[in-house]
């Protein structure tokens, strides 16, 4: 299983949200290029992106962000406000590494089919796209958390891999920011009804020993923020981990 760093971005700025509450946030006195090459220069090769703005479907963040992504030579993980095939396609061609979409593979039945057809033309999209997943008390949401969904979680799942999707973001976001422990019991069930998933956890992550913890199921892939920025978690110990868990990714 492989640490991933995150870096959240909110009107330019650094910041991790509590719950997804863009009224909770924690602003971080540090530049997104001095953040990303401190993870470069200790040995990190993902990073995962988000744009908070992007999500509310707000693109001001993303033309001096996309400057900073370009100088790195690590492969980036990326989300916020992706809802069309161009778009994602666009970030590919860009170096992008993986793209995640969300909402418009919710709310768009033929979303996903088609973006299979169209990305599927030119690059192995079952590995370059990752789906978010980001549930409430087991209730999908979208839009930047502020939306419910009716489909059933287990139900979407299924929907996603029958199109040839496998990998997937999952959020709690009871958990997100909160520092209280990872979705322990959330990610078994999702294993346990789809072994075959390619699983990315994501929210609640406060020490090495929940990385210790969640390793121990059949995860491939952790997003770490807040534990890192509130020196829970040292770049250090992530760079040991992950020597060991590089053909994890």
């Amino acid at each position: 299983m492989y640490i991933i760093p995150a870096i959240d971005i909110l009107d330019g700025k650094v910041v991790r949200l509590r719950e997804g509450d863009y009224n909770q946030k924690t602003v971080y006195d540090v530049s997104i290029a001095d953040m990303i090459e401190t993870y470069r220069s200790n040995g990190t090769e993902f990073i995962h992106i988000i744009d908070l703005n992007g999500a509310k479907g707000d693109f001001s963040n993303q033309k001096a962000l996309f400057e900073i992504i370009k100088k790195t030579d690590m492969r980036v993980q990326y989300g916020g406000g992706i809802r069309t095939i161009e778009q994602v396609t666009n970030l590919l061609d860009s170096g992008i590494h993986r793209v995640i979409v969300g909402t418009q593979a919710i709310t768009n039945p033929s979303f996903l089919e088609e973006l299979s057809k169209e990305v599927g033309k030119k690059y192995d999209y079952a590995n370059r796209i990752v789906i978010a997943i980001d549930v409430l008390d087991e209730v999908i949401k979208y839009s930047g958390w502020m939306e419910s969904s009716p489909i059933k979680l287990m139900d979407y799942v299924d929907r996603c891999l029958q199109l040839g999707f496998f990998r997937f973001l999952c959020t709690d976001i009871n958990k997100d920011g909160k520092l209280g422990g990872a979705a322990v019991d959330l990610y078994k069930k999702l294993l346990e009804h789809s072994p075959f998933i390619k699983l990315i956890a994501s929210g609640g992550i406060s020490s090495m020993k929940d990385i210790e913890e969640l390793s121990s199921l059949d995860i491939r892939s952790v997003v770490v923020g807040k534990a890192i920025y509130e020196n829970r978690i040292t770049i250090e110990e992530i760079k040991e981990w992950n020597l060991k868990a590089m053909s994890s990714l």
